[in-house]
């Protein structure tokens, strides 16, 4: 097996495992009865993000190597998926919320320090072969989100969106990938006399940069903007499915596999990572960030004006305009941190910024989001079908409103100066 090839796997299988349910659950969730719930398993994922992969980031830095803990990690995430799972089948009907929710919490938590876990075992690999990771290591990472691609095609086409076989699904490749860690190159634990705190490993060091204005409407904003993260992965495959509740739609292919439309997003999202270059040099962070929030008014817009019928080219626009609103600000803000932050805390500042998207208002954003839903959807079941739909283009406006607002007090407020903007785009 060819080096490259091993670490292309990795992050197939690593991204394959999040695909398989990251954008179906919500489908299952509703479906069971459990549409005043689907928050709660999103949000969840923002809040172990907080402290899980610092607490798993120290154990491999002073005891168990970086590829041995990936599969330990996989091996108990996978497990209780499965066992998630299975009790979702066999208890269909009568299933309780909190021990399904309290399994996938157990999987989540050892799933989540898994993204920065397997980057870090790539890193490690790709330099003890004598290659540049900044060279080497895209080519290799954007395998992942086709395995998440593939993993979000499977589920749709076997038709597993709509029950807890997804989560199987997830388990048994998280399974597959904790043995197949065990067989990647060694990644030795470096000792060290430098004693790092857990609120070092994670990032909290860096709320000292709080103190400047600038940073501190930064890391403001990152938080605000996370909040938007999670909204379509955990409603835009109820939404599309209800259009199948009105008769012009019953016999839709998208109102039955709007999994695979929902990939379109994913899709743009690995073309728009090539676009950043150009753009980040053409016109500097400030806007490149507000146009990645100007295209999250976009994708929510677009789905409250679409539909399933003559409509359906808005849905595919949200799609296509996804790629732009996650990636763009993404990678121009952590470049950001990286160019206006000294070198001795920017590792920590890094973590605060992952801490106020992926974990704060990510977690945040599913629970708003989640209240919304219940108020202008979840409450008009009784109503019929045209109500329902009434109620979602209501919930995406809302959201397409907040993102407005963010984009416009981001521009007003936020001024990074002359000399980072000048460093950021050199």
């Amino acid at each position: 097996m060819g080096n490259k090839f091993k670490l292309i796997l990795m992050n197939f299988l690593q991204f394959a495992v999040w695909g398989a349910y990251l954008t179906s659950q919500g489908k299952y969730l509703y479906d069971s009865g459990f549409a005043d719930k689907i928050g709660w398993f999103y949000s969840v994922q923002g809040i172990v993000s907080i402290f899980m992969p610092a607490i798993i980031g120290i154990i491999a830095d002073k005891w168990i190597q970086a590829q041995k803990l990936l599969g330990i990690s996989h091996a108990i995430a996978g497990i209780a998926m499965i066992a998630a799972g299975y009790y979702g089948m066999t208890s269909a009907g009568s299933t309780s919320l909190p021990l399904l929710f309290t399994l996938y919490t157990i999987s989540v938590m050892f799933y989540m320090p898994t993204i920065a876990l397997s980057n870090s075992v790539a890193y490690n690999i790709l330099e003890k072969w004598g290659l540049d990771p900044v060279e080497h290591f895209p080519p290799i990472r954007i395998w992942g989100t086709v395995g998440f691609i593939a993993s979000m095609w499977f589920v749709d086409l076997m038709d597993f969106e709509v029950s807890s076989v997804q989560y199987i699904v997830s388990g048994l490749l998280g399974l597959v990938l904790a043995i197949y860690s065990f067989f990647l190159p060694e990644c030795p634990v470096i000792k060290t006399t430098e004693k790092k705190s857990l609120s070092e490993a994670m990032g909290l060091k860096a709320f000292a940069l709080f103190k400047d204005k600038n940073m501190a409407i930064f890391f403001i904003f990152s938080m605000l903007l996370g909040i938007a993260l999670q909204i379509t992965n955990g409603f835009a495959s109820p939404f599309l499915t209800d259009f199948g509740n009105l008769p012009e739609y019953a016999d839709s292919f998208w109102t039955k596999h709007s999994i695979i439309l929902i990939s379109l997003s994913q899709m743009s999202e690995t073309l728009c990572i090539l676009l950043i270059p150009f753009f980040m040099k053409r016109f500097g962070i400030k806007k490149v960030m507000l146009l990645s929030m100007i295209a999250w008014v976009l994708r929510f817009g677009l789905f409250g004006i679409g539909d399933l019928g003559s409509g359906l080219i808005w849905i595919i626009l949200s799609m296509i305009v996804y790629g732009v609103a996650f990636d763009f600000y993404n990678v121009s803000a952590s470049l950001y941190v990286n160019k206006t932050t000294d070198k001795s805390i920017r590792s920590s500042a890094q973590g605060l910024f992952m801490l106020m998207t992926n974990g704060l208002g990510a977690s945040i954003g599913a629970m708003l989001a989640q209240s919304v839903v219940n108020i202008f959807v979840n409450s008009r079941k009784a109503e019929g079908a045209q109500m329902v739909m009434d109620g979602w283009q209501t919930s995406w406006f809302i959201f397409a409103g907040y993102a407005l607002v963010v984009a416009i007090l981001f521009a007003i407020l936020f001024r990074p100066g002359n000399s980072s903007e000048k460093q950021a785009k050199d």
